[in-house]
């Protein structure tokens, strides 16, 4: 069977969950015993996200593969439980980049290169790419941006060119849209979809199914007004209505019967009735936790909270699992002092260090974790969370005062935090950082071996810098073990202290591979922890 091909688009504004909904619809399909996968194709021209400020664009998300991509595929991959990869994201830079390339070895063979047909055709490509592999038989590609804007355009055309060239039950178009509420005359406004559906059709594409999002629900009337005047079946209004958590989006889709409407329009049969059954436990331990914590998030992004998308997901899938309610608590790492650290954490039942780049913030962050170290508060480290926390052992317990990373101290006598040697000599920013999977050997007995209740995990890396291990002795000796090393460049991958309830320092991302249905186990243990230091 080929592949069908579901794009969702969004208008009216930005911002709406337009990679929840297409989560959502995947996990239904995929529920009922459909092989699916979704793609972002977003419309700025940097190559990938991994250049950009998260203050710009949120979290950048790491694949398997070691791709670095939009934080809507960490959604795709926490609800349909299934690894996302290179192909799953793709930029308008890496498309101009692409055809550029083409154009210089001659491809073209001296054709006039432009947007129609060379960029839309490369767009194509990409979008059938997944497609090709004959491994999915639903793709599910999410444009960003918002209709109407001139960074969309070729994206939308190449939709309408597919949209044409395949069968009317292969390719299914799904447009997300605003019913703004107007308080003072207490109705729900048709007008911005209708414009919306509108620039699309000025673009030749006609939706096929509308999701409509709304503070208030949508009444019948409603719904056939919007199905007159947008060309749309009735049923093929959808109401998405706001929920406190997006985990509610799936079970409010299946209300809304949006996978059946799906299904119906691709000829496709329903298979079976969809299997939530687990789902629906997670979602019952989480809304009913018998516990409450509150963890401390320390990071220099966090007047951006999508900085740190996949730590906040992965809290509330180890909270369920743990049927506690964790309350995460931003704190920026420039507002901590040895003079505020007590009215900053003395409140809190554990607290992570966050990942991040560069030397603003940084000892604010070395401060909480002395605080952690100090007052045994359970405490995790990320990557960056990890290498100041060697830092902190380094300069409180060694008494090396000038120990430091060479990423912000390149003439420290005390280089506890050092640039791998593979990365010296690259100049280039964008991907070449060690990102990806890679295997992790732990020590047995060790807090982390209790954790996973495994000797050998794969993680996700995103980093340039590493433990030292010319100083590994003297750390042991103090009490700072190295229990996860790289089993083929011995780079230590985890730190713990011994005398110490809850102290984990780790190189890696465990973020990123947490999911609805299999919580982290680091962040597992970790709430676990939390728990038992509140109830003390």
């Amino acid at each position: 069977m080929n592949p069908k091909y579901i794009f969702v688009t969004g208008g009216v504004t930005s911002s709406l969950g337009k990679g929840i909904i297409a989560a959502s619809l995947a996990k239904l399909l995929q529920s009922r015993g459909y092989s699916v996968t979704i793609q972002k194709f977003d419309p700025y021209i940097n190559v990938d996200p991994g250049t950009l400020n998260p203050y710009e664009h949120g979290e950048c998300y790491v694949t398997e593969d070691g791709a670095e991509t939009d934080l809507d595929l960490g959604h795709y991959e926490r609800f349909l439980n299934v690894p996302t990869s290179q192909a799953n994201n793709v930029t308008t830079g890496r498309i101009y980049q692409s055809v550029i390339q083409k154009e210089r070895d001659g491809a073209f063979l001296g054709k006039t290169v432009q947007v129609i047909p060379h960029i839309t055709d490369e767009i194509k490509y990409r979008m059938k790419l997944l497609g090709d592999s004959r491994k999915f038989e639903i793709i599910i590609t999410e444009i960003g941006g918002t209709v109407g804007d001139i960074e969309s355009l070729p994206y939308i055309e190449a939709v309408r060119q597919l949209n044409w060239e395949m069968k009317d039950e292969d390719v299914l178009v799904i447009h997300l849209t605003l019913l703004p509420y107007l308080s003072s005359t207490k109705e729900l406004k048709t007008k911005p979809t209708q414009h919306s559906v509108k620039m699309l059709l000025e673009s030749g594409l006609q939706p096929d199914i509308l999701v409509c999002r709304t503070e208030h629900p949508i009444n019948k009337e409603i719904k056939k007004k919007i199905a007159l005047f947008c060309n749309v079946d009735l049923n093929a209004v959808i109401e998405a209505i706001d929920v406190k958590t997006i985990y509610d989006v799936p079970m409010m889709m299946l209300k809304e019967k949006l996978d059946k409407t799906v299904l119906s329009k691709l000829k496709l049969s329903a298979k079976n009735e969809p299997d939530l059954i687990k789902w629906v436990n997670f979602l019952t331990k989480y809304k009913n936790p018998k516990h409450e914590i509150k963890i401390g998030l320390i990071g220099k992004y966090v007047e951006l909270p999508d900085a740190y998308k996949s730590i906040a997901e992965a809290f509330i899938h180890a909270g369920s699992h743990n049927e506690c309610k964790v309350n995460l608590e931003y704190i920026h790492s420039e507002l901590i002092t040895d003079e505020s650290a007590e009215h900053k954490l003395g409140n809190l039942d554990g607290i992570l260090v966050a990942p991040g780049f560069g030397d603003r913030g940084i000892e604010g962050k070395i401060t909480a974790i002395k605080y952690a170290r100090m007052h045994k508060i359970p405490f995790l480290g990320i990557c960056l969370g990890m290498q100041m926390a060697v830092i902190e052992f380094a300069r409180n317990v060694l008494g090396w005062k000038d120990a430091h990373s060479t990423e912000m101290n390149s003439k420290t006598k005390h280089a506890v935090i050092d640039m791998m040697p593979e990365q010296k000599k690259i100049t280039a920013k964008g991907g070449t950082m060690r990102l990806g999977n890679y295997t992790c050997e732990i020590t047995k007995d060790s807090k982390a071996f209790k954790a996973y209740e495994k000797s050998k995990v794969n993680e996700r890396h995103r980093h340039r810098f590493e433990f030292n291990n010319i100083f590994l002795k003297d750390f042991s000796s103090k009490g700072m073990l190295v229990t996860g090393i790289n089993p083929e460049t011995k780079l230590g991958e985890i730190v713990e202290i011994a005398n110490h309830p809850f102290f984990i320092g780790v190189q890696f991302h465990p973020e990123y591979k947490s999911t609805v249905l299999n919580p982290h186990p680091l962040f597992i243990k970790f709430v676990k922890s939390a728990m038992d230091y509140s109830k003390n």
